[in-house]
């Protein structure tokens, strides 16, 4: 545990007062815009935002999983996208390095990611590789002391703004599946890369994705992740438990924004001469709800806590990703019916924070991934 209790309390404290003194009033904002301002992102760096999870020795705060879960919970209670700006360099951007990078990688990086100066961006789904991504098609080949990357990226989480991308890339053409991905780390200045415009979405505005083309981008050997070749694919897997935690832990924090908006309405409008949360429907899905957002929470708390005792999680991770993800769907349909026919209207915050969510069952592994995942562990473990 990299802080003393009272100084994390300190910290929880100080996110809370972000989140409703500046997150929660930019949230039209963003979303008109589709820019996260960069004051905001300016007071980021300075509660280390960026470094949760990378070690102190790189000026992180080397937050332990049950730690970071609970900066979230509180933190996406505003708009998701303010996450998107500064999750991937905790999760899928930073964890390839901080886990399987060497440690020439680790200084050239790790810092400046830590302090929000370096953007990682990780580059693994492609126009025919979504959620079979052992079958990716961009191809690393070997030229003397270099490789030479050609392919194209899809829906690249904050590729516009990034410095450096986590390239899973082929290196063997003839290994089956993931077994011949390797991964690379790529400066986004290196010639032969383009990014693409950011894509308009229905939700998450401010957070940006665009497509990432590379195209004869020739790149050193020692930017292989760890200096090997063939273990792009377990790296990936690696990443992705920290990362889906995280995903979930999100949904907690939005999901609880939800029941707060739901039971605020439900509390000033009135109908038949009384507030509608004295109706018993309306609490039934209040109750609905937030028995939803407790089971959520303690699944991802519990899976935290096993995962910094250094226990194997993958099967829980994705339980959580996968019920945490259409828990905080479930509820944002419920506070779309409490508001009636406001919450309808674009520019409420239930209709903002329900366009939002919808993502969430998407990436980071669709629910019905997860759910062949949990399926096939569940199955092996019975059958053992």
């Amino acid at each position: 545990m990299a802080l003393d209790s009272e100084t994390f309390s300190q910290l929880l404290d100080a996110i809370d007062h972000f989140v409703e003194a500046d997150l929660i009033p930019a949230e039209a904002q963003v979303d008109a815009t589709d820019e996260v301002p960069e004051e905001i992102v300016a007071k980021m760096r300075e509660l280390g935002l960026f470094g949760l999870s990378i070690p102190e020795e790189f000026g992180g705060l080397g937050l332990s999983s049950c730690e970071e879960v609970q900066i979230w919970f509180n933190f996406t209670r505003a708009g998701s996208a303010y996450r998107s700006v500064c999750s991937g360099n905790n999760g899928i951007g930073s964890q390839g390095i901080i886990i399987d990078g060497t440690d020439e990688q680790k200084q050239r990086y790790l810092p400046g990611m830590a302090k929000g100066e370096i953007i990682g961006s990780f580059c693994l789904t492609e126009p025919e590789a979504g959620s079979d991504s052992g079958s990716l098609r961009t191809t690393a080949r070997r030229d003397g002391d270099d490789f030479v990357i050609n392919g194209t990226k899809r829906f690249i989480s904050n590729a516009p703004f990034a410095h450096v991308f986590t390239v899973m890339a082929r290196t063997n053409p003839d290994a089956i599946k993931g077994g011949g991905v390797s991964a690379f780390l790529v400066d986004a200045d290196t010639p032969g890369i383009t990014v693409g415009p950011s894509y308009p979405k229905m939700g998450q505005r401010g957070a940006k994705a665009s497509d990432v083309i590379f195209d004869d981008v020739r790149v050193p050997a020692s930017t292989l992740i760890g200096g090997v070749e063939g273990q792009g694919f377990k790296t990936a897997m690696k990443v992705l438990d920290r990362g889906r935690l995280s995903m979930a832990s999100g949904c907690v924090g939005s999901a609880q924004r939800l029941i707060e908006e739901m039971v605020n309405y439900a509390s000033e409008r009135k109908q038949f001469g009384s507030a509608i949360a004295e109706f018993q429907l309306i609490q039934a899905m209040i109750a609905d709800s937030a028995t939803d957002h407790f089971a959520a929470r303690t699944m991802i708390l519990e899976t935290a806590k096993c995962r910094d005792q250094g226990e194997r999680v993958t099967k829980q991770v994705s339980m959580c990703k996968y019920f945490a993800s259409e828990m905080v769907g479930r509820i944002a349909d419920r506070a779309l019916q409490v508001h009636g026919g406001t919450g309808y209207i674009i520019g409420t915050n239930v209709e903002r924070l329900y366009r939002d969510c919808r993502i969430l069952r998407l990436y980071e592994g669709t629910s019905q991934i997860h759910q062949l995942l949990i399926a096939r562990k569940t199955i092996a473990e019975i059958r053992q």
